[in-house]
């Protein structure tokens, strides 16, 4: 690199008088350099003067100098020398062209963007719910957890059920515990998937875009919004202060104004996927990691939790609650007037491996007992046994059974108290049937009506030549026992989806000014109520003041 000085004469017309050094750029190929100019100007046409320019020769090469007419101009309407070495740079890069090279982390890159734009689709995401929907429809018309026995003799291959659906069916593609089957699972899957990919690809950008202050600075790009107004005599400080006072958050900008409410109507739709996506994971941690069972227990008897339960799917994992001990220390009914039954309850005791009672409570339908995890419902009820006198003999338990009644849902259960000796191939006895626990029939060695007796009121009775008196009906809980681990998580996601789906209908205003000379005009849009916001907004530009000009007297 050297310096050189040269002397140059040129003549300029309508020159400025200045005083002050000034700096200006002389754009020719011959002169590619920043240069220094120092003198006093006239404002005389056709006037003389001597510029001593003093430069440094970059790289270039002398043989590619060519001489050319002299510019020079104001540094506004000539490039930098910082951007005409960008330019050669660009020129250079253009006549060799450097060759990308494929990485892995390109191709993966490209990949992932086509799997999101693919799972990002409305149709896909449509199609999976209706999918599920119709497995779902599937899964309540057909029964469900029976032993392949079962369906073997109800979807015969001889007479398929609609013309196609068989045994072969149900069974392989595992219909028969459709919401723990791999079809049902990888639908679910797919479909969380969609909703991750939408929000990713859509809902996030769209949310990092409305958090961007954007001040505008044209009268002309503000009327092309939605709505838009001038204020002739207004100030853009007015304006802000009464959109501050509407909920608007107002950010200004010298004569530029930019304000907006509502940004949570934007996150609302991620709340939203976020949670589906809870309901889903919830639905599937309760259909394959639950236990399940139920029994019917005798008064005064026990069982243990453990025994009772079983699982559901692969997720499924027993707790410590699952060793403890569970006795009905009494079984008992409500009635209406009518004699029917009205409520029945159970009164339980929990107790642990060391034999201490953790936890009593008498459950009835709708008020179930939770421990560990564990919760027991109250579902159904049985006779177990009648305890009874024979000529103040005993007592005696019968253990009574269940009758099948043509129609209906009534229950009738019934006992024989044999008469005369067991051994006897032709054994005879007193037969009793009981509806529920607050009376017994008894009818004798030929079937006939002997009487009624209520179990509280321990009155004998006379019956082929015996005395007997029922002392007690015992009567059986039926109860069912599950884990569910999902619960929480289902719960969690429909609240979740209930609060953001209100706040989704929140609006999103945007309100752009401008002060433009003594007016102001004002722009806006939004993207819901759409009809309501251009009222909503001239409300507000009503409440602006108007400024009037006084003149002051000298």
């Amino acid at each position: 690199m050297e310096t050189q000085t040269l002397t140059l004469n040129t003549t300029h017309t309508s020159l400025y008088l200045s005083s002050r050094p000034q700096t200006h750029l002389i754009k020719s190929p011959f002169f590619p350099y920043k240069t220094t100019k120092h003198g006093l100007y006239n404002t005389n046409n056709f006037n003389h003067f001597t510029l001593k320019v003093t430069c440094k020769l970059t790289k270039a090469s002398k043989d590619s100098v060519k001489t050319k007419n002299l510019i020079v101009g104001p540094a506004d309407k000539a490039p930098l020398l910082s951007e005409k070495s960008s330019d050669s740079s660009e020129s250079d890069s253009q006549t060799k062209p450097v060759k990308k090279k494929t990485t892995g982390k390109m191709l993966l890159r490209r990949y992932s963007k086509k799997v999101l734009s693919v799972l990002s689709n409305l149709s896909l995401a449509i199609g999976e719910m209706f999918t599920i929907a119709g497995l779902m429809a599937i899964g309540t018309f057909i029964d469900q957890g029976e032993a392949p026995g079962y369906y073997f003799q109800k979807y015969p291959e001889e007479n398929p059920v609609f013309g196609f659906l068989t045994w072969r069916w149900i069974l392989p593609l595992g219909f028969d515990h459709m919401f723990t089957s791999p079809i049902f699972l990888g639908i679910l899957v797919l479909l969380g998937a969609s909703l991750m990919a939408c929000t990713s690809t859509t809902q996030i950008p769209i949310v990092k875009v409305a958090r961007r202050w954007s001040f505008v600075h044209s009268p002309d790009t503000i009327k092309k919004q939605e709505f838009s107004d001038t204020l002739p005599s207004a100030s853009v400080q007015d304006l802000g202060v009464i959109l501050m006072g509407a909920g608007y958050e107002v950010f200004k900008k010298g004569p530029s104004l930019y304000a907006f409410k509502g940004l949570a109507g934007r996150f609302a739709p991620i709340g939203v996927h976020f949670a589906l996506l809870l309901i889903m994971a919830g639905g599937t941690l309760s259909a394959a990691g639950s236990f399940r069972g139920s029994v019917t227990v005798p008064q005064g008897l026990n069982f243990v939790a453990g025994d009772v339960l079983e699982p559901s799917g692969f997720l499924s994992t027993p707790s410590n609650a699952f060793s403890t001990e569970v006795h009905v220390n009494k079984f008992y009914m409500e009635y209406y007037d009518s004699g029917e039954v009205s409520q029945f309850y159970t009164d339980l005791s929990l107790y642990d491996l060391e034999g201490k009672e953790v936890l009593r409570k008498t459950i009835k339908v709708n008020d179930p007992l939770r421990y560990g995890g564990i919760t027991i419902y109250q579902t159904d009820w049985s006779i177990s046994a009648l305890q009874v006198l024979k000529d103040d003999e005993g007592p005696f338990n019968l253990a009574m059974a269940p009758l099948q009644m043509n129609g209906g849902d009534k229950k009738l259960y019934g006992t024989i108290l044999p008469v005369g000796s067991v051994d006897s191939p032709n054994v005879k006895g007193i037969s009793m049937l009981a509806r529920d626990l607050q009376s017994v029939v008894l009818y004798d060695q030929e079937g006939k009506f002997a009487g009624i007796r209520r179990p509280s009121s321990k009155l004998p009775i006379e019956i082929d030549g015996s005395k007997i008196v029922v002392l007690d009906a015992i009567g059986s809980s039926g109860l069912n026992l599950k884990t569910d681990p999902g619960v929480p998580v289902v719960y969690a996601g429909f609240g979740a989806l209930m609060l953001t789906t209100c706040i989704s209908f929140l609006s999103h205003s945007q309100i752009w000014a401008l002060q433009d000379g003594t007016s102001v005009v004002v722009g806006g849009k939004t993207n819901r109520a759409k009809a309501e916001f251009p009222d909503a907004i001239n409300r507000l530009l009503d409440q602006v003041p108007e400024i009037v000009a006084s003149s002051q007297s000298k």
